[in-house]
């Protein structure tokens, strides 16, 4: 199992939005490396949703429903979808700040590619997210 982060602009689909939803499909991705992490999600892998734009914050946790299937939003490309659910908000939602300034978070892809909206996470950067979140799954 492994684990993620997908950006997301609250204005267009929020966390909130997902909660509410039950589910939903994550399409949309245009970036080929984006692309390419969609294509390695399989079902029970662990997401983290972060709101980008003005929030920049890592607001809940959810879990991939399937694996990648052709994205029908495309017009024309080879680019690909995955389904998730929301498993639960974080207790204490961690902003970019704070991740830029602690040790082992300030190395995630999401300080080092900005415009990446799909980025692995590592096991030690999920366990200490979720500590500081004072989450538990």
């Amino acid at each position: 199992m492994k684990t993620w982060l997908l950006k997301t602009e609250p204005e267009e689909f929020s966390w909130e939005t997902l909660e509410k939803d039950g589910k939903t499909s994550w399409t949309g991705i245009r970036n080929f490396e984006a692309r390419n992490n969609i294509r390695q999600m399989m079902p029970g892998d662990v997401v983290f949703i972060y709101h980008s734009g003005e929030e920049k914050i890592v607001m809940g946790v959810a879990r991939v429903t399937s694996e990648a299937y052709p994205d029908e939003t495309a017009e024309k490309g080879d680019w690909s979808a995955i389904d998730i659910e929301p498993v639960k908000a974080l207790t204490r939602p961690i902003s970019l700040e704070e991740i830029r300034n602690t040790y082992t978070l300030n190395t995630m892809p999401l300080i080092s590619q900005t415009r990446l909206s799909v980025v692995p996470v590592t096991e030690p950067q999920k366990e200490l997210l979720l500590k500081i979140a004072k989450t538990t799954l």
